[in-house]
């Protein structure tokens, strides 16, 4: 990450409050509600109880470089940190931190070149970048350099002028839209003739929108000015009244619909320009020169690359849940490996890149607690056994069925990737995926039980997005038997799910019937 435009130093400065508000906090002398206020500037929150703090640590486009991967494998050792997670940002999360901790962390991080604030709170949040961007065959182009130009641009607005909420950037690669470049904040798709479509005041969540595209063809060297735009836009006509209504969103119902909002950031966008200021970007690669070694173990997870006789490997810990030792010992292992790098992606998992065969092979063993499994890849958020906003724990939703579904032998491919959010926040993107299901509470007999609703179709590939349609709600407990029985249905059907679900969109409902409250 490039801290020229605001040096180490001077981030410091904001680190001393912390440290006394934290202390305050634990002390029992702040509510948990104005910590949460305060601390989300540092990307940290207490955890649900107030015994500990989580710390985000931001990864600028989802790169773990080498040096950011000891830098996090140290602070594990040094801190003993228990539980380490990959979010749906591209962000790696420390657990179970105490207040020294956390602050001792986020000033280390400094020094080694990661910023944690504005990792939470109404500020611009970690810039999203398809993974495998600059290393995947079928690519528009590598949008990587272009993904950390904007990250470095929007750390400059940590300190400016307070937006009514957060703000989400995003890269994509090609159609498989893997950050929701077309229903973020501020989304920069790629074209196949090396520019941009811009999607605008998009998001998941309540109200969710699909963006509007407020411009074709932007070249590359030109996307500052274009956030530029959306934080004047954002600034302008965003809600700072009802925090409930204060996301980019609600904007194009605020400005009277899709073509109002597009004529709101056009003005902005001239503004910008006619501003004179000089926001264009030099020409920018990511190029890889190392030479491959003879070919890699043939194995679903090692993935040949465009650069000939080099691999990527998938790493998709259940739910993002990183096993600390395992982390550390891959950092380890990456130390001497030249051009060797963590992607994180979207969906929880980590693509190790730039490997030649013999290092994928390596890569591959310290790995193997990887996912086996399509549907052991699902997306979780953090749950509410962690998260104050939580309703429901989405993690031990998601481990009681990927261990029923292995009991049962379901095979691979008879289950898609399914999307837990333990609230309406949609951390687990649950409305376009495939299957989703969002945390809430059902009355039976007379009590509250856990439960969550279901949702169908969802899609978020581009040209094709859709947002999941609502079947019902099931009980927590009944949803390990419902995915099993749906598992067992599509396998007699001799088809994988995706094939299944297309030959009748409506068959999961029949199947969901008996389980829903």
């Amino acid at each position: 990450m490039n801290l020229t435009a605001i040096p180490p130093k001077v981030w410091k400065t904001d680190l001393e409050e912390f440290r006394e508000k934290t202390r305050a906090f634990y002390a029992g002398e702040m509510d948990k509600g104005a910590y949460k206020s305060f601390s989300g500037y540092y990307g940290s929150y207490a955890q649900k109880g107030g015994k500990a703090n989580m710390l985000r640590l931001r990864m600028p486009a989802g790169v773990v470089t080498k040096e950011r991967l000891a830098f996090t494998a140290g602070a594990i050792k040094k801190y003993q940190i228990p539980r380490v997670h990959f979010t749906t940002c591209q962000t790696i999360q420390l657990h179970d931190l105490g207040p020294d901790a956390a602050s001792g962390i986020m000033e280390e991080a400094l020094d080694a070149g990661i910023v944690t604030l504005g990792g939470g709170g109404d500020y611009p949040r970690n810039v999203m970048c398809s993974p495998l961007s600059g290393v995947e065959k079928d690519e528009y182009f590598d949008v990587l350099p272009w993904a950390l130009a904007a990250g470095d641009y929007l750390l400059t607005f940590i300190k400016a002028e307070k937006m009514p909420r957060k703000l989400k950037v995003g890269f994509s690669n090609s159609k498989r839209n893997l950050t929701h470049a077309t229903y973020r904040d501020l989304g920069f798709a790629a074209r196949p003739d090396g520019t941009f479509d811009v999607y605008s005041a998009g998001g998941l969540g309540s109200n969710p929108k699909f963006g509007v595209k407020v411009a074709e063809a932007v070249p590359p060297e030109k996307i500052l000015y274009y956030i530029k735009a959306m934080w004047l836009t954002f600034r302008a006509y965003g809600n700072y009244q009802s925090r409930a209504k204060a996301r980019t969103r609600y904007m194009q119902d605020a400005l009277g619909g899709p073509e109002n909002y597009k004529k709101a950031f056009d003005e902005k966008l001239q503004e910008v320009l006619d501003s004179g200021e000089d926001l264009t970007i030099a020409p920018r690669s990511s190029s890889v020169a190392k030479q491959g070694d003879g070919p890699a173990p043939d194995h679903p997870r090692v993935l040949p690359q465009k650069q000939p006789g080099l691999y990527t490997v998938v790493w998709h810990p259940i739910g993002g849940m990183v096993d600390p030792d395992a982390l550390c010992a891959l950092s380890g292992a990456l130390a001497s490996v030249s051009d060797a790098q963590l992607r994180l992606a979207p969906d929880e998992s980590a693509y190790i890149v730039n490997l030649t065969g013999s290092e994928a092979r390596t890569v591959l063993e310290l790995t193997k607690d990887s996912a086996a499994t399509l549907f052991e890849m699902s997306v979780s958020c953090i749950g509410a056994s962690t998260c104050q906003q939580g309703l429901r724990d989405s993690q031990a939703l998601l481990s009681a069925c990927v261990e029923a579904v292995r009991k049962a032998g379901i095979a691979d491919g008879a289950l898609p990737q399914i999307h837990i959010s333990g609230c309406p926040s949609s951390c687990g993107t649950h409305q376009t995926g495939a299957i989703g299901f969002r945390g809430g509470a059902k009355k039976v007999d007379g009590a509250m039980e856990p439960a969550f609703s279901l949702f169908v179709n969802g899609k978020e590939r581009q040209g094709c997005e859709a947002m999941g349609r609502e079947v019902g709600v099931i009980l927590q407990s009944a949803i390990p038997d419902f995915l099993v029985k749906l598992g067992n249905v599509v396998m007699k059907s001799g088809m994988d799910y995706e094939k299944w679900n297309e030959a009748d969109p409506k068959l999961i409902d029949g199947v969901a019937e008996e389980f829903l409250v």
